[in-house]
Formats: structure tokens, C-alpha cells, sequence
């Protein structure tokens, strides 16, 4: 039977909508914006690519600093800063905006690491229209959110039975590094203690 793994050289990490109006209005934010830091800083220190929405920014606001900062400062003392660009959308389904298709397509991956707000709304149709492309989809459940935990919990679940599945931060980082002696083992470490 082949297993799903989560590698270093086949996968994005996808960050859907952490917005400055939607991100204070999540079920449980200071969790989220924790641990959606140390996974975005994690999977830099890793090398995997990182493609970032943003839902009508001129409603919902830009990228929420904490997580900007994580993507672009320097990830150590001799390091420059790095740039992100977001992927403006207006389709609740990233597959639904031509240039985050675009941006998908052109990483050359095809395991997902998904990550997002609202759990119910724009990642479950990102999500589920991703695995009808035949990508392979890790959900990051506590890297997800909605306003209601109830929302967020019938969203996993209906994601896992379309055919993601479900795993946590610390799970995505660790088996990124893949071993103790492994370059980055350190890094991920360090973060998520």
C-alpha cells in the first residue's frame, strides 16, 4: 500500500486568507497566528515554497503582521529579508483565481500543505477543488480556523472524507526534516519548542 508523505521536494505550503479583519474574529486566533508562524518559519528554514492569498484585500485587509513578519525577516543573524507577494482573489476557491493556478503550477509540486481561515469556506472549496486536480492534500488542522469551532470541526471532517488528511504543524515540520541528523533537524527544533 503507498502511504502519503509529506517531502521537502514536493510540496507548498498554502496559506489562505490570514487577514487583518478575519484573523480577530477566529474561534481560537492566538493559537492560529502561533502556530501558523512557526510552520511558515519552519518550512522556509526547509526550502518549501509558500503561496499566500489574500480574500479582497481592499475589504478584509492585508496579510496580518505576524504572519508577513515570519515571511519575510531574515531567518537568521547573516540572512537578508525575504518578500512574499499575496495572491489577490475573489473566488472563495484559490483554484477559482487564475494566478494563484498560475503560481501553483509553476512551484511544481504536487502535495499540498494547506493552511487557512475560514476552515468552512475558502479552504474546504480550495481544498476539495485541489483534490479534484489530483493534488494531494495535507490539512494542517491546527493551523486552520473558522469564527465557530463548530464550523471548523464540520469543515476537517468533510475534507478528510473527500480524501485530505488531517496532521498538525509540529507532524508537517518534523516529517519535512525527516530524521535527527538531517539538515534543519536544529531549526525546527528550536521552533517549536
Amino acid at each position: 500500500m503507498k502511504i502519503a508523505r509529506i517531502n521537502k521536494e514536493d510540496s507548498v505550503l498554502v496559506a489562505i486568507d490570514f487577514q487583518e479583519k478575519l484573523m480577530p474574529v477566529m474561534f481560537d486566533a492566538k493559537a492560529l497566528g502561533q502556530n501558523m508562524s512557526k510552520l511558515i518559519t519552519g518550512c522556509r528554514h526547509m526550502g518549501v515554497p509558500i503561496l499566500v492569498t489574500q480574500q479582497y484585500t481592499r475589504g478584509l485587509g492585508a496579510t496580518v503582521v505576524k504572519l508577513s513578519d515570519a515571511l519575510i525577516n531574515a531567518l537568521d543573524e547573516n540572512g537578508e529579508k525575504d518578500v512574499f507577494e499575496p495572491i489577490e482573489k475573489t473566488s472563495f476557491s484559490a483554484m477559482g483565481e487564475p494566478e494563484f493556478v498560475k503560481a501553483l503550477e509553476a512551484s511544481g509540486k504536487k502535495t499540498v500543505i494547506m493552511t487557512g481561515i475560514e476552515a468552512h469556506i475558502c479552504v474546504q472549496q480550495t481544498v476539495l477543488d485541489l483534490l479534484e486536480a489530483d493534488y494531494q492534500v495535507f490539512i494542517v488542522s491546527d493551523a486552520v480556523d473558522s469564527r465557530t469551532k463548530a464550523n471548523k470541526k464540520a469543515a476537517v471532517r468533510r475534507m478528510v472524507q473527500s480524501g485530505a488528511i488531517e496532521t498538525t504543524y509540529e507532524a508537517v515540520l518534523f516529517e519535512l526534516v525527516g530524521g535527527a541528523k538531517q539538515p534543519g533537524f536544529k531549526q525546527i527544533s528550536a521552533i517549536v519548542k
